[in-house]
């Protein structure tokens, strides 16, 4: 049987220890909550209140709950009030001397029998561990901010945690309705070493003015759903607080450049900038402490002025491709009121197209999304052909067909030779440079890249790929289309992956890695990112919808152009596809879907 915990004490009562105290509190349990003075612990209290006060004023917690949850916390100055507690848990600053110190006081002012636990993201539980006569009943229990709400707890053994003591924290755990997954002292753990990985890459592609802050954010929570973007979530968790878990974990994690944090960290908590606890980082806040971003002197222009900067009269658009993707970008331009000229290899692939096309719009009318006179002005709008030739009065080309880049290349050849002078060329390349594309042409200044997501009447993200030789007046023109459209159009340089791929597919490859060092299972994993980070898929998951074998080609190309060692495939990956295993799609990948 699980030991009973009738009282517990937290330690440090800043925004995590008060959020911990209050999910102590929430199930019942007597908490002792600590802080270094007076004053600090009457911020900890203020803290608590006003918590459990916007839960009540949003109606999760009856008034009553409230006044039985405070009664239940006793607010204590110094450690010595924790002589009786049966778990104490610490949730202090992230640096190991304070917490070794702290540590080697509670060994001595606690029973023999009390857990002692730390909530540290980033820090070795062992290395704070030995500080005490009694590692073997010191653990890791991670929670994630705000604690009341995320399910998510880490519960991090070390090698001499006693295993009745891991028991006891599970059990606990689920007692407070936490979804708990147990792993190992390693840096980062599951969250933290998956997401920070990412979001100092993120802050590289930043500080190298790859795209601008909105955009990587924007791209990355419209083009894969996730609840905010890396530079928002930075200033959120804290640049100091980034800073310290990155150089922890690259001092620990065998010193993987992808977590040496990048130099504009350092100097923006340098210069003060910590993120929204300062009022400034990444963006400007109304005031420290707060969520309202205000506009300062990188915000962008209003979108119709900077539209308005050479952007080119387009009214007809043509169409090159037969598949998936190219039938959903005829859809979205016909529904937008472009005239459109499908152009296929055929005409039997035309009327398959045109099939899938009407099959599309009549979904959207059954589902009340489109009006059956929209879509038959949308079917109006689209001629059909099996020429190139037919392009010859279009204002702007979009091209989708296969990712392979002599058929590119052969295809802008001939639409140089038919196409009017400036109309805009694009690309719908998720992966090959535009730059070669462009050079096909004599016109290399009007060739973009547009790289729609999939399904494309659905998702709301365009990026907008400039080269080097790209035109400001052919970029201001994609990004006007792409607001005709109702699409965010997103502007970046013209290098692997773009923003998105380059963001996501390195994260989803450090998972596969965390699972072949048999650190986690796939569902602890998976788990640990949609509960820890409210990611909408876990990786694993994500893996098996997206197709191994494409994940493992966008990885490749990755490598391949930046030459960084962290982003080398997992060898687990490239073996899973050479078996055949690609996910879904074969019914089998990082699971079996065969029964499903």
């Amino acid at each position: 049987m699980a030991r009973e915990f009738s009282t517990v004490g937290v330690v440090g009562l800043g925004t995590m220890g008060a959020g911990i105290v209050e999910v102590f509190a929430r199930n019942g349990i007597d908490v002792v909550a600590v802080e270094i003075s007076a004053p600090a612990l009457e911020r900890g209290r203020a803290t608590l209140k006003g918590s459990t006060d916007r839960a009540v004023a949003k109606g999760k917690l009856a008034e009553a709950d409230r006044d039985a949850l405070h009664e239940r916390v006793h607010f204590k100055v110094g450690l010595d009030a924790l002589h009786s507690v049966d778990l104490v848990i610490e949730a202090v600053p992230e640096h190991l001397d304070l917490k070794q110190r702290i540590f080697a006081e509670l060994d001595r002012v606690c029973r023999p029998e009390t857990i002692l636990a730390t909530n540290t993201s980033s820090l070795s539980v062992t290395e704070i561990s030995v500080a005490t006569s009694r590692p073997n009943q010191v653990i890791g229990i991670h929670f994630f901010n705000p604690a009341p709400v995320m399910k998510l707890v880490e519960v991090v053994r070390t090698v001499v945690t006693a295993p009745e003591v891991v028991a006891d924290v599970e059990a606990l755990c689920a007692r407070l309705g936490k979804v708990d997954v147990t792993i190992n002292d390693r840096a980062g753990f599951i969250a933290n070493a998956l997401l920070f990985g990412y979001l100092n890459h993120a802050v590289g592609m930043f500080e190298s003015h790859y795209a601008t802050r909105e955009d990587i954010d924007a791209a990355m929570k419209l083009g894969c759903g996730l609840p905010m973007g890396p530079l928002a979530l930075m200033d959120l968790i804290g640049l100091d607080t980034a800073y310290e878990i990155l150089d922890t974990m690259y001092r620990r994690g065998g010193r993987d450049r992808r977590h040496a944090p990048v130099p504009l960290l350092k100097q923006m908590v340098t210069a003060g900038l910590l993120g929204r606890k300062s009022g400034r980082g990444f963006y400007t806040y109304e005031r420290p402490g707060s969520p309202v971003v205000v506009p300062d002197e990188a915000t962008p222009l209003a979108a119709e002025s900077a539209l308005a900067d050479g952007a080119r009269a387009i009214t007809k658009v043509g169409v090159v491709g037969s598949g998936t993707m190219a039938t959903g970008i005829i859809e979205v331009f016909a529904k937008a009121g472009y005239e459109v000229v499908s152009v296929t290899r055929g005409m039997e692939k035309s009327a398959k197209v045109c099939e899938a096309v009407k099959t599309s719009l009549n979904k959207g009318v059954v589902r009340g999304k489109l009006a059956e006179a929209d879509r038959d002005a949308a079917l109006g709008r689209i001629s059909w052909s099996a020429t190139l030739d037919h392009l010859a009065d279009v204002d702007l080309v979009v091209e989708a067909v296969v990712e392979e880049l002599s058929v590119k290349k052969a295809l802008f050849a001939s639409l140089d030779e038919i196409c009017k002078p400036g109309v805009v060329l694009a690309t719908t390349t998720s992966s090959l440079p535009v730059i070669d594309v462009a050079m096909a042409t004599h016109r290399p200044a009007d060739v973009v890249g547009l790289h729609f997501f999939n399904p494309a009447p659905v998702m709301p993200l365009v990026e907008v790929v400039r080269t080097i030789r790209t035109s400001p007046e052919a970029t201001a023109t994609a990004r006007a289309v792409c607001a005709a459209l109702g699409k965010t159009g997103v502007v970046c340089g013209d290098r692997s992956g773009f923003i998105v791929n380059a963001l996501l597919f390195p994260y989803l490859n450090d998972a596969v890695k965390m699972l072949e060092a048999s650190y986690s299972t796939a569902d602890d994993i998976d788990h640990a990112m949609k509960l820890g980070c409210g990611y909408p898929m876990g990786p694993f998951e994500l893996l098996d919808v997206v197709g191994l074998d494409v994940a493992l080609a966008i990885q490749r190309e990755l490598y391949l152009e930046l030459r960084e060692p962290g982003f080398a495939p997992a060898p687990l990956l490239e073996h899973l596809v050479t078996a055949g295993y690609l996910g879904r799609k074969t019914r089998r990948g990082f699971r079996d879907h065969s029964h499903r």
